[in-house]
């Protein structure tokens, strides 16, 4: 017998991983089927209550090495399985609840999920695939693996605020086929989150109340508890009801039950829902058959119906699969609305950016479907959004489809590859052809269309932009293809150095209430795409890189140091998203701190004063400050605080500061004093001239009563080639 060679062993090994995922996967089929759903639900969403209720000690948190987020993980996937069962196959005559067979489901769907990623890691390694070149192996493993996994953090309280943005500009619509516009819709899908997000604690609380309420009742009567149930139930119908559905909210999935838990009519949740055993596809003979490298039914239609009632198995996919779903059955239904809903969701997608983050862009020129003739191409090119504040450029391309293919990795690598590269790649090259033409020439205009002809509506100099960020911007959550897809070898900084960003319109809000001035947002996008230009730097998602910007604040240097000084050829952060996920939890959440970095006092004053003047280069002014570390900013703060205190007695204090080796020269003046700019120069001149820097930052600070900073601006410190009697220090 001819030994095997090494390749034939691999494939040998990955076949076989193959049939033990597919083995596995019907053991898991044949217990979900033989169990009543509801009670099999109640179940699993009750490990999962009790084991995030254990972990709130901080004791037994940091002790167990399965604690709650690793839980709501094994739960996530076990949900999915459930769901695609129950679309698969009829219900039984007979079934029959048994918590051992349970713990069996448990420890069978961890182990699918352990196999899962074994074939991810085996069938990439040596992989025939060349689509991202070189990389395509590390690639492909992200791809495969990340199918398999959740696809990046949900704050499950901002699904209302999602649906209502995206779903607006289909209201009218909506109400003519659904009965319900946007508004309603949000709201419906809201409710389906909080339901299953609190609705286990808020059983538990409805389930005292009434409990109470009978232990009065036995009391005002003087009788045993149980001799009065009858008498109270009789007596207290609604508060009986109340009861009767917190037990099923807690012990038979009631809370995933979106019939009961929210106002959505009937034809929109039958349109979203499975009937049982209506899918077909997923445990069909063939390659992968019921393993999770088949298209999970979730990510076609998120719900169930059980009896009359409607169900959200699995509250992850409600978000994915269900914006999807509810568009696609919306064109179904009405099909010659297909052109104008293009048409609206382009207009949608293409003005988030700036809508979303209208705070954030004070007094920002937009420019939405610009033109300008390609002077390679001499041909006429188009760019979605062009956003310019201060000194800060944001080109934003967006993507209104769906985010990727629902084709498995496994089945179709090459067509998920496309939609990767539809996504990325396509925004990536129209980033790219825009900012060529803007190095092409000193000053070059642009176009708006109408009528048929190019009209110019401006033009731009990109010599006035200190930061200039491409972004690729998805609908739907892009995890962690956002993120990764610096890797891809077509993926190189602008010009040599502006890297690409990719984010969702998901992403937005989040970054919009943790970042809520402009110098904060604008400092963020610097460190973020200084970090987007860092090959294999890995970060999980945009929430990660928000975290460890709070954290940390120039993490980009961290992470730069790593590969410098620890000879790494990789570095992973995880976890960094957990300062911006607690600020999202609780039931009032919007009550919590939000997540901040650290300034004292004076040097919060001084950005407040930059932000409220926003004269030209506050921004500049802002991003210098806020790159200062922890002692550079208490060195600066209390500098200032000192000159403040002697401004009554000398109304004109300044000094230079070269906290982290970046300088700062800083002029206070009382506000009751004309402004001498000439002496004001001639001082930050003779700075920059002793410290041999040209790169000196200036700022002025008018400092009011009571030392308040009534106005602070940035101005343009020139370096002289010599001393002389003016700027002689």
């Amino acid at each position: 017998m001819t030994p095997l060679t090494i390749e034939q062993k691999r494939k040998e090994a990955v076949a076989n991983l193959i049939k033990n995922m597919e083995t596995t996967a019907a053991d898991m089929r044949a217990l979900i089927v033989g169990m009543p759903p509801e009670d099999l639900l109640g179940y699993i969403y009750a490990q999962r209550f009790m084991k995030m209720m254990a972990g709130s000690g901080d004791a037994t948190a940091e002790q167990d090495t399965n604690g709650p987020d690793d839980t709501i993980n094994e739960t996530q996937f076990l949900l999915e399985y459930v769901h695609a069962v129950l679309a698969s196959d009829v219900a039984p005559d007979k079934v029959e609840f048994d918590e051992a067979k349970c713990a069996e489901l448990f420890a069978k769907s961890c182990k699918l999920k352990e196999q899962a990623m074994f074939f991810a890691m085996g069938s990439s390694a040596d992989t025939d695939n060349e689509e991202f070149g070189p990389d395509t192996a590390d690639i492909e493993f992200h791809i495969k693996s990340t199918w398999v996994l959740l696809r990046g953090n949900r704050y499950q309280v901002l699904e209302g605020e999602f649906y209502n943005y995206v779903l607006a500009p289909h209201n009218d619509v909506l109400k003519e086929v659904y009965g319900v516009g946007a508004t309603e819709i949000a709201e419906g899908f809201q409710d389906m989150a909080n339901a299953t997000r609190a609705g286990h604690a808020n059983a538990m609380e409805e389930m005292m109340k009434q409990f109470e309420a009978v232990q009065n009742f036995a009391m005002e009567q003087e009788k045993p508890l149980e001799d009065v149930m009858e008498a109270w139930v009789a007596a207290n119908a609604d508060q009986s009801r109340a009861a009767g559905q917190a037990m099923d909210d807690m012990l038979r999935a009631g809370i995933a039950n979106v019939s009961r838990h929210t106002k959505l009519p009937p034809d929109l949740l039958a349109d979203l829902a499975y009937q049982r055993g209506e899918e077909t596809e997923f445990f069909a003979k063939g390659d992968f058959a019921g393993t999770p490298y088949r298209t999970l039914p979730a990510r076609k239609k998120p719900l169930i119906q059980l009896g009359s009632d409607y169900y959200a198995v699995d509250p992850c996919f409600t978000r994915d699969a269900g914006y999807r779903a509810l568009l696609f059955n919306l064109l179904q239904r009405k099909p010659d609305y297909k052109k104008s809903f293009e048409d609206r969701q382009k207009i949608m997608s293409e003005g988030a950016f700036p809508d979303i983050l209208s705070d954030q862009l004070p007094g920002a020129t937009v420019y939405q479907e610009v033109y300008y003739k390609d002077p390679v191409t001499k041909q006429w090119s188009e760019n979605d959004t062009l956003v310019l504040v201060d000194d800060v450029l944001y080109l934003v391309e967006a993507k209104a489809g769906a985010v990727a293919t629902i084709a498995s990795p496994a089945l179709d690598f090459k067509r998920h590859a496309q939609s990767v590269q539809d996504l990325v790649l396509k925004a990536y090259r129209q980033c790219e052809r825009f900012f060529n033409y803007l190095n092409s020439a000193d000053e070059v205009p642009l176009y708006k269309r109408a009528d048929g002809k190019y009209e110019e509506c401006g033009r731009i100099r990109h010599s006035d932009y200190r930061v200039m960020l491409p972004i690729g911007l998805t609908v739907e959550s892009f995890s962690p293809f956002s993120s990764f897809c610096k890797e891809l070898p077509q993926v190189e900084p602008l010009l040599g150095k502006h890297a690409f960003v990719s984010m969702s319109i998901d992403d937005l809000f989040v970054l919009k209430r943790i970042l809520p001035t402009p110098g904060m947002f604008a400092h963020y996008m610097e460190v973020r795409q200084a970090v987007a230009g860092i090959r294999r730097a890995h970060l999980f998602d945009e929430f990660d890189h928000l975290g460890a910007y709070i954290t940390k604040n120039r993490f980009d240097e961290d992470i730069a140091d790593q590969f410098r000084h620890g000879e790494a050829n990789l570095v992973v952060w995880d976890g960094m998203s957990n300062v911006i996920d607690r600020s999202f939890e609780g039931e009032s959440w919007e009550d919590n701190p939000i997540p901040t970095q650290k300034f004292p006092k004076e040097l919060l004053n001084l950005l407040g004063a930059l932000d409220a003047t926003r004269a030209q280069g506050w921004l500049l002014a802002e991003s210098l400050i806020r790159n200062y570390g922890e002692q550079a900013r208490n060195d600066l703060a209390k500098l200032l605080s000192d000159l403040g205190k002697t401004i009554g007695q000398h109304p004109e204090r300044y000094f230079a500061f070269a906290g982290d080796g970046q300088p700062l020269f800083v002029w206070m003046q009382s506000s009751k004093h004309p402004i001498e700019w000439k002496k004001i120069n001639d001082k930050a001149s003779a700075i920059a001239l002793c410290t041999e820097s040209p790169d000196v930052v200036g700022v002025l600070i008018e400092v009011g009563n009571g030392c308040t900073y009534e106005k602070a601006q940035y101005f343009k410190v020139d370096t002289p080639s010599k001393q002389s009697k003016e700027n002689r220090s």
